[in-house]
């Protein structure tokens, strides 16, 4: 089986590997001092992670596309009930498609679960309204 592996730095290990596990509802497959990973049978992923404060919280954001609306909402209530917080966007324009989608932030990171309805009719137009650290919007880079 393959799988994409993202390795990412952290400023607190214990509390990334706290939010991946309610995120992923998956335990850590290995944790030493200053590492943990990950090995997620859906979707498909080995998430690495490195607790590396001077260099945490350096992604814009990262994302899980699903197939459908009714994915989002049952993704939405489902980290909402794990006290994660979330923000919701439906009908917005992003990385040239109509989305929806809902946003969820922790361990130094956002994370975005949504579904394409559509290509933009204009793909330069950005409706969405999430920030990233830098206060720039989920898709102006």
């Amino acid at each position: 089986m393959s799988r994409v592996q993202l390795a990412l730095n952290v400023s607190d290990l214990g509390e990334a590997v706290a939010f991946y596990a309610k995120l992923f509802q998956a335990r850590p497959a290995k944790v030493r001092a200053g590492y943990a990973n990950f090995v997620i049978s859906e979707p498909p992923l080995k998430l690495v992670l490195f607790e590396s404060p001077a260099a945490a919280g350096t992604l814009n954001h990262l994302g899980v596309e699903v197939e459908s609306t009714a994915d989002v909402v049952a993704a939405t209530r489902r980290l909402t009930a794990e006290g994660l917080p979330t923000a919701v966007e439906n009908g917005v324009t992003c990385c040239h498609a109509l989305q929806d989608k809902v946003w969820v932030s922790g361990a130094d990171t956002r994370w975005e679960v949504y579904t394409v309805l559509a290509d933009a009719d204009n793909p330069n137009a950005c409706s969405c309204v999430a920030e990233n650290a830098a206060g720039e919007v989920c898709c102006g880079g």
